[in-house]
Protein backbone atom coordinates (compact mmCIF):
# COMPACT_ATOMS: atom_id res chain seq x y z
CA UNK A 1 0.00 0.00 0.00
CA UNK A 2 1.21 3.48 -0.84
CA UNK A 3 0.80 6.05 1.92
CA UNK A 4 1.20 9.80 1.85
CA UNK A 5 0.05 13.12 3.17
CA UNK A 6 -1.82 15.41 0.81
CA UNK A 7 -0.62 18.84 1.89
CA UNK A 8 -2.30 22.15 1.08
CA UNK A 9 -3.04 25.58 2.55
CA UNK A 10 -6.20 26.78 4.29
CA UNK A 11 -6.30 30.48 5.09
CA UNK A 12 -2.49 30.63 4.96
CA UNK A 13 -2.14 27.70 7.35
CA UNK A 14 -0.75 24.25 6.55
CA UNK A 15 -3.24 21.39 6.42
CA UNK A 16 -3.20 17.84 5.18
CA UNK A 17 -5.32 14.85 4.33
CA UNK A 18 -3.88 11.40 5.02
CA UNK A 19 -4.22 8.93 2.18
CA UNK A 20 -3.48 5.29 1.45
CA UNK A 21 -3.83 3.65 -1.97
CA UNK A 22 -4.26 -0.01 -2.94
CA UNK A 23 -3.75 -0.26 -6.73
CA UNK A 24 -6.37 -2.25 -8.58
CA UNK A 25 -5.39 -5.50 -10.25
CA UNK A 26 -7.39 -5.36 -13.49
CA UNK A 27 -9.07 -1.94 -13.29
CA UNK A 28 -6.38 0.35 -11.83
CA UNK A 29 -7.86 3.49 -13.38
CA UNK A 30 -11.23 3.02 -11.67
CA UNK A 31 -11.31 4.28 -8.08
CA UNK A 32 -13.36 3.39 -5.01
CA UNK A 33 -12.94 5.83 -2.13
CA UNK A 34 -13.38 5.08 1.58
CA UNK A 35 -13.29 8.23 3.69
CA UNK A 36 -13.91 9.92 7.03
CA UNK A 37 -12.76 13.14 8.68
CA UNK A 38 -10.27 13.26 11.53
CA UNK A 39 -10.82 16.85 12.68
CA UNK A 40 -13.35 18.00 15.27
CA UNK A 41 -14.12 21.24 17.12
CA UNK A 42 -10.83 21.81 18.94
CA UNK A 43 -10.78 23.33 22.41
CA UNK A 44 -13.72 24.99 24.15
CA UNK A 45 -13.26 28.68 24.89
CA UNK A 46 -16.16 28.78 27.35
CA UNK A 47 -15.84 25.57 29.38
CA UNK A 48 -14.46 26.32 32.84
CA UNK A 49 -13.75 22.70 33.84
CA UNK A 50 -10.53 20.76 33.39
CA UNK A 51 -11.59 18.94 30.21
CA UNK A 52 -11.95 21.50 27.44
CA UNK A 53 -11.12 19.24 24.49
CA UNK A 54 -13.75 18.21 21.96
CA UNK A 55 -12.52 14.66 21.40
CA UNK A 56 -15.07 13.77 18.72
CA UNK A 57 -15.05 10.06 19.48
CA UNK A 58 -18.18 9.50 17.41
CA UNK A 59 -17.74 12.55 15.19
CA UNK A 60 -15.66 11.31 13.53
CA UNK A 61 -13.05 9.10 15.15
CA UNK A 62 -15.53 6.27 14.65
CA UNK A 63 -15.46 6.82 10.89
CA UNK A 64 -11.69 7.22 10.82
CA UNK A 65 -11.37 3.94 12.72
CA UNK A 66 -13.54 2.28 10.09
CA UNK A 67 -11.38 3.58 7.24
CA UNK A 68 -8.20 2.29 8.91
CA UNK A 69 -9.79 -1.10 9.64
CA UNK A 70 -11.07 -1.41 6.07
CA UNK A 71 -7.66 -0.49 4.65
CA UNK A 72 -6.05 -3.21 6.75
CA UNK A 73 -8.70 -5.75 5.74
CA UNK A 74 -8.55 -5.11 2.00
CA UNK A 75 -4.74 -5.02 2.05
CA UNK A 76 -4.68 -8.48 3.64
CA UNK A 77 -7.41 -9.73 1.29
CA UNK A 78 -5.46 -8.59 -1.76
CA UNK A 79 -8.33 -9.11 -4.19
CA UNK A 80 -9.40 -5.61 -5.26
CA UNK A 81 -9.79 -5.30 -9.02
CA UNK A 82 -10.41 -1.54 -8.76
CA UNK A 83 -8.01 0.86 -7.05
CA UNK A 84 -9.00 1.61 -3.46
CA UNK A 85 -8.29 5.02 -1.96
CA UNK A 86 -8.51 5.43 1.82
CA UNK A 87 -8.56 9.03 2.98
CA UNK A 88 -8.85 10.80 6.32
CA UNK A 89 -9.93 14.38 5.65
CA UNK A 90 -9.13 17.45 7.64
CA UNK A 91 -11.28 20.56 7.95
CA UNK A 92 -14.72 18.99 7.65
CA UNK A 93 -16.09 20.86 10.65
CA UNK A 94 -14.84 24.21 9.38
CA UNK A 95 -16.09 24.06 5.81
CA UNK A 96 -15.07 20.78 4.18
CA UNK A 97 -11.64 22.07 3.19
CA UNK A 98 -9.98 18.64 3.05
CA UNK A 99 -12.58 17.02 0.83
CA UNK A 100 -12.71 20.14 -1.35
CA UNK A 101 -8.99 19.97 -2.04
CA UNK A 102 -9.10 16.20 -2.56
CA UNK A 103 -11.94 16.44 -5.08
CA UNK A 104 -10.08 19.12 -7.02
CA UNK A 105 -7.16 16.73 -7.53
CA UNK A 106 -9.37 13.90 -8.82
CA UNK A 107 -10.92 13.18 -12.17
CA UNK A 108 -14.50 12.50 -11.00
CA UNK A 109 -15.15 10.29 -14.02
CA UNK A 110 -12.64 7.80 -12.62
CA UNK A 111 -14.30 7.60 -9.20
CA UNK A 112 -16.77 4.73 -9.32
CA UNK A 113 -18.08 5.14 -5.76
CA UNK A 114 -17.34 6.84 -2.46
CA UNK A 115 -18.08 5.31 0.94
CA UNK A 116 -17.94 8.23 3.36
CA UNK A 117 -18.28 7.06 6.97
CA UNK A 118 -19.59 9.53 9.53
CA UNK A 119 -20.64 8.83 13.14
CA UNK A 120 -21.19 5.07 13.40
CA UNK A 121 -20.44 4.75 17.13
CA UNK A 122 -24.01 4.70 18.39
CA UNK A 123 -27.06 2.64 17.50
CA UNK A 124 -29.27 3.95 14.72
CA UNK A 125 -32.97 4.67 15.26
CA UNK A 126 -33.64 1.06 14.20
CA UNK A 127 -31.27 -0.40 16.80
CA UNK A 128 -28.30 -2.68 16.22
CA UNK A 129 -27.26 -4.16 12.86
CA UNK A 130 -28.49 -1.15 10.92
CA UNK A 131 -27.28 2.11 9.44
CA UNK A 132 -28.53 4.65 6.94
CA UNK A 133 -27.17 5.97 3.67
CA UNK A 134 -27.56 9.63 2.79
CA UNK A 135 -28.93 10.33 -0.68
CA UNK A 136 -30.17 6.74 -0.92
CA UNK A 137 -32.63 7.67 -3.65
CA UNK A 138 -30.03 9.47 -5.78
CA UNK A 139 -28.35 6.30 -7.08
CA UNK A 140 -28.51 2.52 -6.71
CA UNK A 141 -25.46 2.54 -4.39
CA UNK A 142 -27.53 1.53 -1.35
CA UNK A 143 -29.45 -1.11 -3.27
CA UNK A 144 -26.17 -2.73 -4.33
CA UNK A 145 -24.87 -2.74 -0.78
CA UNK A 146 -28.05 -4.30 0.58
CA UNK A 147 -28.04 -6.95 -2.17
CA UNK A 148 -24.55 -7.99 -1.10
CA UNK A 149 -25.83 -8.46 2.46
CA UNK A 150 -28.60 -10.87 1.48
CA UNK A 151 -28.91 -13.50 4.19
CA UNK A 152 -27.35 -11.34 6.90
CA UNK A 153 -29.15 -9.51 9.71
CA UNK A 154 -27.77 -6.13 8.70
CA UNK A 155 -29.83 -3.48 6.93
CA UNK A 156 -28.86 -0.28 5.16
CA UNK A 157 -31.80 2.14 5.20
CA UNK A 158 -32.56 5.45 3.48
CA UNK A 159 -31.66 8.57 5.45
CA UNK A 160 -34.51 9.14 7.96
CA UNK A 161 -33.64 12.81 8.45
CA UNK A 162 -34.27 14.41 5.02
CA UNK A 163 -34.89 17.85 6.51
CA UNK A 164 -31.28 17.88 7.76
CA UNK A 165 -29.95 17.76 4.17
CA UNK A 166 -27.19 15.39 5.34
CA UNK A 167 -26.23 14.34 1.80
CA UNK A 168 -24.64 17.73 1.27
CA UNK A 169 -23.31 18.24 4.81
CA UNK A 170 -20.41 15.80 4.90
CA UNK A 171 -17.25 15.04 2.93
CA UNK A 172 -19.10 13.09 0.25
CA UNK A 173 -20.75 16.29 -0.99
CA UNK A 174 -17.83 17.59 -3.06
CA UNK A 175 -17.57 14.53 -5.29
CA UNK A 176 -21.34 14.00 -5.31
CA UNK A 177 -21.73 17.47 -6.79
CA UNK A 178 -19.51 16.30 -9.64
CA UNK A 179 -21.71 13.29 -10.38
CA UNK A 180 -19.96 10.62 -8.31
CA UNK A 181 -22.20 8.17 -6.41
CA UNK A 182 -20.66 9.43 -3.19
CA UNK A 183 -22.73 8.64 -0.11
CA UNK A 184 -22.33 8.86 3.65
CA UNK A 185 -22.97 5.87 5.90
CA UNK A 186 -24.08 6.82 9.42
CA UNK A 187 -26.06 5.73 12.46
CA UNK A 188 -26.29 9.12 14.18
CA UNK A 189 -29.77 9.93 15.49
CA UNK A 190 -29.71 13.55 14.41
CA UNK A 191 -32.84 14.44 16.36
CA UNK A 192 -31.80 12.99 19.73
CA UNK A 193 -28.02 12.35 19.72
CA UNK A 194 -27.00 13.71 23.14
CA UNK A 195 -23.24 14.03 22.55
CA UNK A 196 -23.29 15.54 19.05
CA UNK A 197 -20.84 18.47 18.99
CA UNK A 198 -20.47 18.27 22.77
CA UNK A 199 -17.45 17.86 25.03
CA UNK A 200 -19.13 14.64 26.15
CA UNK A 201 -18.43 12.93 22.80
CA UNK A 202 -16.03 10.48 24.48
CA UNK A 203 -15.05 6.92 23.60
CA UNK A 204 -16.94 5.60 26.64
CA UNK A 205 -20.20 6.62 24.95
CA UNK A 206 -19.61 4.41 21.91
CA UNK A 207 -21.03 0.95 21.27
CA UNK A 208 -17.82 -0.62 20.00
CA UNK A 209 -19.35 -4.04 19.39
CA UNK A 210 -22.09 -2.62 17.19
CA UNK A 211 -19.56 -0.36 15.47
CA UNK A 212 -17.46 -3.41 14.61
CA UNK A 213 -20.47 -5.08 13.00
CA UNK A 214 -21.12 -1.97 10.92
CA UNK A 215 -17.53 -1.96 9.66
CA UNK A 216 -17.78 -5.66 8.79
CA UNK A 217 -21.01 -4.99 6.89
CA UNK A 218 -19.38 -2.18 4.91
CA UNK A 219 -16.55 -4.55 3.98
CA UNK A 220 -18.93 -7.28 2.81
CA UNK A 221 -21.42 -4.99 1.07
CA UNK A 222 -18.73 -3.20 -0.94
CA UNK A 223 -17.28 -6.36 -2.48
CA UNK A 224 -19.08 -6.30 -5.83
CA UNK A 225 -18.13 -2.66 -6.36
CA UNK A 226 -14.52 -3.34 -5.44
CA UNK A 227 -14.22 -6.36 -7.71
CA UNK A 228 -15.82 -4.57 -10.66
CA UNK A 229 -19.02 -6.61 -10.84
CA UNK A 230 -21.25 -3.66 -9.93
CA UNK A 231 -20.96 -0.02 -10.92
CA UNK A 232 -23.37 2.35 -9.15
CA UNK A 233 -25.37 4.85 -11.18
CA UNK A 234 -24.01 8.38 -11.33
CA UNK A 235 -25.82 11.04 -9.34
CA UNK A 236 -27.09 14.24 -10.90
CA UNK A 237 -24.42 16.94 -11.04
CA UNK A 238 -25.18 20.22 -9.33
CA UNK A 239 -22.42 22.17 -11.03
Amino acid sequence: MKNYKQEFQVKNKSANNVIGVLPGKSKPDEFVVFSAHYDHLGISETEKGTDKIYNGANDDASGTTAVIALAKYFKELGANERTLIFVAFTGEETGGFGSKYFSEQMNPDQVVAMFNIEMIGTESKWGKNSAYITGFEKSDFGTILQKNLTGSQFNFNPDPYPSENLFYRSDNARLAALGVPAHTISTSKMDVEPNYHQLSDEVATLDLENMTEIIKSIAVSSQSIINGTDTPQRVKKIR
